[in-house]
């Protein structure tokens, strides 16, 4: 278990962050099409509990991970960070067949593209979710290594948000557990099942 130090850049403009990053350094790691299923129990405790499990296939990889949002005060993207136990699995289908015979549903179905840059231990994701501006993730090892890259691409500090993908969705109006599959082709209402 670790707390994940990632900050989230709302709408931004994807060629100039591209730009900025390529004259920093940093490296283009790729281009990806994530697909993940986030899954609770019936009545949902786990989202009562700012939590979720998450399996993604990444596409050279299949992720199955535990999350947690820590220090939650609101929706508005304030939290303390965010508590993950990921491992890797083998099998995208046969895990999800798994954590649906122990008696976990799917909440929802998503997809996102991302293209990742790296420098040094910073990861930065330039993330694109269906219905959404284009945002990036900043990541590294520490809260001061983040904001550290921050300034390195003259971003200011208080641009930066702790939040889940779920609390942009809803800064934009969007309730995603009203869905039940949020993919670049569909957007299925929790009630058209």
């Amino acid at each position: 278990m670790h707390k994940e130090y990632e900050v989230k850049i709302l709408n931004i403009d994807p060629a100039t962050i591209e730009q900025k990053l390529q004259s920093i350094g940093a490296v283009k790691e790729g281009d990806y099409l994530y697909r993940s299923c986030s899954f609770d129990y019936p009545d949902f405790p786990l989202n009562k509990n700012n939590s979720w499990v998450r399996l993604r296939d990444e596409g050279n990889k299949t992720m199955l991970a535990y999350k947690r949002r820590l220090g939650v005060t609101s929706n508005a993207g304030n939290d303390e960070g965010m508590e993950e136990i990921e491992v890797e699995v083998s099998d995208f289908e046969k895990t999800k067949q798994f954590l649906l015979k122990i008696g976990m549903i799917i909440k929802f179905e998503q997809e996102k593209k991302r293209t990742r840059f790296v420098k040094d231990d910073i990861e930065f994701d330039i993330d694109t979710w269906p219905r959404l501006q284009p945002y990036m993730e900043i990541e590294g090892k520490s809260d001061e290594a983040v904001y550290a890259a921050m300034a390195l691409l003259g971003i200011d500090r208080t641009d930066a948000l702790k939040c889940s993908m779920s609390q942009v969705y809803e800064m934009n109006g969007i309730k995603d557990m009203e869905y039940t599959k949020m993919t670049f082709d569909e957007f299925v209402k929790r009630s058209e099942n």
